[in-house]
């Protein structure tokens, strides 16, 4: 893994306009391999695998055994960084290697869409202007 590319910061809804390369993943003509993905966890399988949904959509996660000791509980907000695999007929997963319980934080939401919304209009978006 390249850890000179930075997690891109996606809503789960626009990993379908992801595409595949050697070095990685693109969005939008971005190169990456991680993605930095932040919602509630609404299930859990019974191999210790969670699914989170952002409202645009739904992402599995593999949590490594250090993140599995760790309490999760479904309807718990979380942020989650790993690397992005896209499946075909399954949701998109990512191997987490940081997941951070968000729950305590009152305007997480809010803020996690306008975060979103900064980091492309300042890092991706080069056309922008204000």
């Amino acid at each position: 893994m390249d850890y000179k590319l930075a997690a891109l910061k996606l809503m789960s809804g626009q990993l379908k306009d992801v595409s595949t390369s050697k070095s990685g993943m693109t969005f939008g003509g971005i190169l990456f391999q991680r993605a930095w993905i932040q919602g509630t966890l609404v299930a859990q399988t019974e191999q210790g695998r969670f699914y989170v949904d952002d409202g645009t959509g739904i992402v599995e996660l593999q949590l490594s055994n250090e993140h599995l000791l760790r309490n999760w509980k479904i309807g718990m907000y979380v942020m989650t960084i790993g690397l992005l695999f896209m499946r075909t007929g399954e949701p998109p997963l990512i191997r987490v290697h940081k997941m951070v319980d968000l729950s305590g934080s009152p305007d997480r939401e809010a803020m996690w869409y306008l975060e979103v919304i900064e980091a492309y209009k300042m890092f991706y978006d080069f056309s922008f202007e204000e």
